[in-house]
């Protein structure tokens, strides 16, 4: 599934399962494992539709990185 804010999606018929999330910061997500998932204390929406899925959900306030077009994807670093 790819999931994106509509609004700044070109075309998201290019995607056999897109999910539409509600805020701009929801689309920034950090898979964690199989179920769980980081994003923004910002995407409080975003959080409960993934929830709605089985997900658990982790949420942090970027707030400052935000206003500059920061997110946690930005701010993570993948380690095997």
């Amino acid at each position: 599934t790819v999931i994106g804010y509509e609004p700044v999606v070109d075309d998201v018929s290019r995607f056999a399962d897109f999910l539409p999330v509600p805020e701009a910061e929801g689309s920034a997500v950090v898979v964690l494992d199989e179920t769980t998932v980081l994003l923004s204390a910002a995407a409080p929406g975003t959080a409960e539709l993934l929830r709605e899925r089985g997900l658990t959900v982790l949420t942090t306030p970027v707030t400052e990185f935000e206003k500059l077009e920061g997110c946690v994807t930005c701010l993570s670093v993948r380690v095997r």
